[in-house]
């Protein structure tokens, strides 16, 4: 089988390189992809959100298989278009992708499902929002821009200054475009956060084991929120017990839910949750493997990953074996930009990638790269992903920061603390 993924980034060549170790797979294509795809697949250019070549393509060369990387073109409706030429793609189609595209859409099915996430109101306006904020208690919220905005429309707000700030920042500026044509302010929600990813034909939920993210740029969690600056897997804050209730109270009413509003859901499921005094809550849903959590958990994935995702777009998910995991931990350190999340160079030098790749049970996943005149280059604000597993979450970090060493360019750095909070929050 010959199978396309979709995107640039760091998510993506985990995918290639987990699909491309399929004994199933012949061929990889990655669109457009980065330098590390072009190493472990073949690179073609072709935009994410140009369906036509992309369809062009795919029946050119007898593509068994899309599988889509980022929200983007799922919520401008790839999976649509590629059924309506019966192709077979993994992922949601357009009206289920809403979940991740509008928060206002996701945080009304919350509430009439009867999942347990924070209160909230929506506003269509920065001067409503504004009034609202200045006629209630000087309380914690969270500002929230409500169409897509690369995971950074989002604001933790401790004073009512930072909120109204924050809704200046969406509904005025319009920093984040069209995405803050609707503004949300919910209840800051207190605990440890964490990844449940499940894969879903609708009808079958599989829970892949539990991550978590680092969303702040510094150490400590403090800065200004960005992609993600570093993910592990598992979460030992989420036991078996927790899981199972997230299942239960989380993922299976959101599913049914779906159905029931005729939009069903195909593909990944991702919640962000919180876990409160009060239980879990739902702070999100992404519709699409989170990046960089897709990193460790795939790197510790043992089951051929096709087998999973063909079952997924046939329908017969219930009929899959159990994943098989390593049992080892894996984690996964963002090497970023100068200057990101704000602006950045890019076209720099990356030296050391071969020395890096020598440490044992380490790979290094590409997001921002580029290859010119044969030299690897920045070409984004999350330049590398550097993996690794180790027999504990504290030898997994150390072996990824070993390589980091290895790694260099002008400007590069990283946070140092990446699953750190993996001892500090077991309970």
């Amino acid at each position: 089988m010959k199978v396309l993924v979709i995107g640039n980034g760091g998510r993506e060549h985990a995918l290639a390189w987990k699909i491309g170790q399929s004994s199933r797979v012949e061929r990889v294509f990655v669109a457009p992809g980065n330098a590390g795809t072009a190493i472990d697949a073949e690179n073609v250019d072709i935009s994410p959100t140009d369906f036509s070549r992309l369809i062009k393509f795919v029946k050119q060369n007898d593509v068994g298989l899309t599988v889509v990387g980022p929200e983007l073109p799922l919520t401008k409706g790839i999976v649509d278009a590629f059924n309506d030429s019966r192709l077979r793609i993994f992922g949601p189609r357009a009206a289920a992708a809403e979940l991740e595209g509008s928060k206002v859409f996701c945080k009304n099915l919350l509430r009439h499902a009867d999942v347990p996430t924070a209160d909230y109101q929506v506003f269509r306006n920065a001067d409503h929002a504004t009034t609202y904020l200045k006629d209630r208690e000087d309380v914690p919220v969270v500002v929230k821009a409500d169409g897509l905005a690369s995971g950074k429309g989002v604001f933790v707000c401790s004073t009512r200054t930072e909120a109204i700030e924050a809704v200046k920042r969406i509904g005025r500026n319009k920093e984040f475009g069209e995405a803050g044509n609707q503004i949300v302010i919910e209840e800051r929600l207190d605990g440890h956060e964490a990844s449940v990813l499940a894969i879903t034909d609708g009808r079958t939920i599989v829970t892949l084991p539990p991550a978590q993210d680092h969303k702040r740029a510094y150490d400590g969690d403090t800065g200004p929120n960005t992609g993600g600056m570093g993910a592990y897997c598992p979460a030992p804050v989420l036991d078996d017990e927790t899981l199972h209730l997230i299942e239960e109270q989380v993922l299976v009413p959101t599913v049914h839910a779906m159905k029931r509003g005729r939009r069903p859901f195909k593909g990944v499921l991702y919640a962000g949750i919180m876990l409160t005094n009060q239980g879990p809550k739902v702070l999100e849903f992404n519709v699409r493997f989170g990046d960089p959590e897709c990193q460790p958990i795939l790197f510790r994935l043992q089951s051929d990953l096709v087998d999973v995702l063909d079952a997924t777009v046939d329908g017969r998910l219930d009929e899959l074996e159990p994943l098989r995991w390593d049992p080892r931990p894996a984690v996964s350190v963002v090497m970023a930009s100068e200057g990101y999340p704000g602006s950045y160079e890019r076209g720099l030098p990356i030296r050391g990638l071969d020395e890096a790749v020598k440490i044992p049970d380490v790979k290094v996943f590409h997001s921002g790269t580029a290859t010119v005149d044969g030299q690897v280059v920045t070409n984004g604000g999350r330049v590398l992903a550097v993996t690794a597993l180790g027999s504990t979450i504290p030898a997994a970090k150390l072996q990824a920061y070993t390589a980091i060493k290895c790694i260099r360019w002008a400007g590069a750095w990283c946070r140092k603390d990446i699953s750190d909070k993996a001892l500090a929050s077991v309970r």
